[in-house]
């Protein structure tokens, strides 16, 4: 019998058949205020992100996201928080984003709704409290950045242009009810995950008065100039990273540093090699400009690289060239003497001082943010002229919060935006694990998750959750779906195999070309020494993952039936489909396969989870968001009817109006998928 297709609104409503679950498991009819962390908290949840530091380190702007169950999702605001005394307030504009501070920090730029319901550009005035929006913009504005002499301010737009046309249409007489016009597409990028099909057009580099007043466009031509934007010393030229190359969208890796002529809006190139070159960013004194990239060599993964050149671009040097880490986020200290930049080592990110000798000084870790949903290392900083650094901070039990650290590297937190959400409640706690992989002895770092209220006596099932990207990390930092999982009676385990980033280019691209492979004997190790701690029931062992982890879960259950039950959310399942209907379709075959799929089907086919599909048992759940982009939903579906028509165990499980970044974005639909997954677990979970 075919199974039915679940939605989201049935497995709200469906307790699992025979299964005895916490409070926070049953239907929505019946959640009650629980002391551990369960659904109804994940409406509530705060997190800190673009923490910015006055430029004399008294004061901090940061956007507060906080969560609000009426309008499933969070609402933004700045608040600024005083660094002596930590006491912070809010600037008192809803819905206000990125903000930036003057050079001489008395006013602080920001992003906001404005008339007519569109985002612009606005300034505070902190000594008087006064403010007002500085522009009249068709289109929200992005990279906000003030002039040295604090007259100006420059920022990125899109603008959009006419497309691609065939033919010409006829004249609807009056009255008429004709059907929507046919579209065209010609443009190589024309889609993105997150944005659906895009409209024709490119983001541009303008700058506008402080003081309010008309736009200036100063750059043209059919580029993406949406990349990072900074001001010369001289306050005369930009800077800004863009590929303007031969044939910039079949090359996306290969951007270039420009710097601006504000008067005419003239464009001198600084670098010529081939691959990226990104965040610009010139000394206080304008001696030297500090940027991060990398020759390409078309490998899976590479290092960003610290370097600095002449403002004309002459005399370029890398300082990191014996670091094997990736850099980014390049800030200068006060005295232009080193730069700060940020990195993931281990999963943990960190912020080290670079000296102009290529000495590298860690000097704080901890930063997070970004997503809640899953452990994803993250976070971001800047830094005052007296070397103080302002940056989101958080572990595996907090949610990214406001912290400062001295020069020295003592951290203080400032804020505690979760203290009466947690307050009463235990949280699943998360220790390391230590692995050691079956293939080649490979160290592996893995984090195990406890379920509150933890019995050291008892025997728990577990749930392995792996990452995605593949070049991508997890590490000690919030996952509201582990705490899920953990509060439902499972002990989870998550790790970084190979082909994780944070561990150097060789770990990395340990899969390149061959993704996947040893992974999953990275992971299989990662349970047996999960099973090794005594706490897990070695036949209650279930597995899930997104994105690369879908693909690995997919995997996994074609090499192995030791798992109960999976759940495989927006995974890749047919590399041939997945590298032509992507919206990276111009560089994935290009990085991570060497050759075309009519090229080298073999190997396509080879790395593909459907090629094993004839060996799987385990009852495989599938779930995808409607409007992925990224791994469309033809991947899940493969995948799912391959699955009924083998008569193994199935359901597809579709998340409306999602993309792949947003799978998990609406508060409302994680409840629901965690819930789903929970209850598919639950199904084939061992009966006490």
């Amino acid at each position: 019998m075919i199974a039915r297709l679940l939605t989201l609104s049935f497995l709200l409503a469906t307790a699992a058949q025979g299964q005895t679950l916490p409070p926070d498991n049953a239907t929505p009819e019946t959640l009650a205020p629980s002391r551990i962390f369960g659904a109804r908290d994940v409406f509530s949840l705060a997190q800190a992100s673009d923490v910015q530091i006055s430029p004399d380190g008294k004061r901090i702007a940061y956007t507060r996201l906080s969560g609000d169950i009426m309008i499933d999702g969070d609402r933004r605001e700045i608040w600024l928080v005083d660094v002596a005394s930590g006491s912070q307030v809010p600037l008192g504009v809803p819905g206000s984003a990125r903000p930036r501070w003057s050079p001489d920090g008395t006013r602080l730029a920001f992003a906001a709704t404005g008339d007519g319901n569109r985002a612009q550009i606005f300034v505070r005035w902190l000594s008087s409290g006064t403010g007002a929006a500085v522009t009249a913009l068709p289109e929200g504005p992005s990279d906000i950045a003030w002039s040295p002499d604090g007259k100006q301010l420059a920022f990125t737009m899109f603008v959009p242009g006419n497309g691609t046309s065939l033919g010409t249409p006829i004249a609807k007489p009056d009255g008429a009810k004709w059907a929507e016009p046919i579209k065209i597409i010609g443009e190589v990028h024309y889609r993105a995950d997150g944005g659906g099909y895009l409209r024709p057009g490119y983001n541009h580099v303008f700058t506008v008065s402080a003081d309010g007043g008309a736009a200036r466009q100063l750059t043209f031509g059919n580029y993406d100039d949406g990349g990072s934007i900074e001001w010369m010393a001289d306050g005369r030229h930009l800077l800004m990273s863009s590929n303007h190359g031969k044939d910039a969208e079949r090359d996306p890796l290969n951007s270039d540093i420009f710097a601006i002529d504000v008067a005419n809006g003239a464009l001198t190139t600084l670098t010529a090699r081939h691959g990226p070159d990104e965040q610009p960013t010139a000394s206080p004194d304008g001696r030297l400009i500090a940027y991060v990239g990398f020759d390409d060599k078309l490998l899976g993964y590479q290092n960003h690289q610290l370097s600095v050149m002449n403002p004309d671009g002459s005399g370029t040097r890398v300082l990191t060239a014996g670091f094997d880490r990736d850099l980014g986020n390049p800030q200068w200290s006060g005295d232009g003497r080193s730069i700060y930049v940020d990195y993931v080592d281990h999963g943990v990110t960190k912020v080290a001082r670079v000296s102009l000798d290529g000495k590298v000084t860690p000097i704080v870790e901890g930063l997070a943010g970004g997503e809640l949903d899953r452990p994803y290392s993250g976070g971001g900083f800047s830094v005052a002229r007296d070397g103080t650094i302002a940056m989101s901070a958080g572990d595996a039990t907090h949610p990214a919060d406001v912290a400062v650290a001295t020069r020295g590297g003592s951290v203080r937190t400032l804020t505690d935006l979760n203290a009466g959400l947690f307050a009463g409640k235990t949280l699943a706690s998360v220790k390391p694990l230590r692995v050691t992989s079956t293939a080649g002895g490979l160290p592996i770092d893995a984090w195990i998750v406890m379920p509150p209220g933890f019995d050291p006596a008892r025997k728990y099932p577990l749930i392995l959750e792996i990452h995605g990207g593949p070049f991508a990390s997890y590490g000690p930092v919030w996952s509201t779906y582990d705490q899920l999982y953990a509060a439902a009676g499972y002990v989870v385990v998550y790790a970084n195999p190979r082909g994780s980033t944070s561990y150097g280019e060789e770990f990395a691209n340990r899969i390149h070309h061959n993704y996947p492979s040893e992974d999953y004997d990275d992971l299989m190790s990662v349970v047996d020494a999960a099973i090794a701690t005594g706490s897990v029931d070695a036949n209650a062992l279930f597995v899930t993952g997104g994105s690369g982890g879908g693909l690995l879960t997919a995997w996994i259950v074609g090499k192995t039936d030791r798992f109960k039950a999976a759940v495989t959310q927006k995974p890749v399942i047919n590399w041939t489909s997945e590298v032509l209907t992507t919206d990276g379709y111009t560089s994935m075959a290009k990085y991570w396969f060497g050759k075309m799929p009519w090229e080298d089907p073999e190997q396509y086919w080879r790395r593909s989870p459907l090629s094993l599909v004839g060996n799987v048992t385990t009852p495989t759940a599938v779930m995808v968001g409607e409007e992925d982009h990224r791994t469309p939903p033809s991947e899940a579906e493969q995948y799912y009817a391959a699955l009924q028509i083998r008569s193994v165990p199935t359901a597809l499980i579709r998340v409306p109006s999602a993309s792949h970044g947003g799978l998990a974005d609406r508060p409302s639909q994680l409840i629901g998928e965690n819930r789903a997954i929970l209850a598919w677990f639950d199904r084939y979970r061992p009966k006490p």
